[in-house]
């Protein structure tokens, strides 16, 4: 007769100095503690994409990250993107706060008005920003 062995990781407690915890969330769902590897950081999980003046881009992802990359699940932040490099005054249209659900927030419906080279700039409250790849919107041909 064979006999199966159950074995529990208990984690409760186990978030000090010392813990050997590292990446593991200590926190419970509101949005405000971090990994126990490091800061929270913000990055691009999807970048924007090419689009013509005024076109929706896809779906960019930005993620709420610790120092080993790993994904802070219960980050649920109100993420802010902005035009960076902007040398020709445009604008970005769509929804640029969105709040995050399990630590991704998602921008559905970015657009930006004037042609030119861009990048977005992601921010957040209690992380560190983080700025996208260099993307291009061309004009529209007739």
């Amino acid at each position: 007769m064979r006999r199966l062995l159950l074995i529990t990781l208990l984690i409760g407690g186990c978030d000090g100095v010392g813990s050997g915890l590292i990446g593991i969330a200590t926190t419970g769902g509101g949005g405000t503690g971090t990994s126990a590897g490091s800061a929270r950081l913000l990055n691009f999980l999807a970048q924007p994409n090419t689009a013509t003046v005024g076109q929706t881009m896809s779906p960019v992802l930005v993620g709420a990250v610790d120092s080993l990359g790993n994904l802070d699940l219960t980050f649920i932040g109100a993420v802010t993107v902005t035009l960076g490099a902007n040398s020709t005054g445009a604008g970005l249209g769509g929804q640029t706060t969105v709040r995050a659900s399990r630590g991704v927030a998602t921008f559905a419906n970015l657009s930006v008005d004037r042609a030119g080279t861009y990048t977005l700039v992601a921010n957040a409250n209690g992380a560190t920003s983080s700025t996208s790849a260099p993307f291009a919107i061309p004009p529209v041909t007739p």
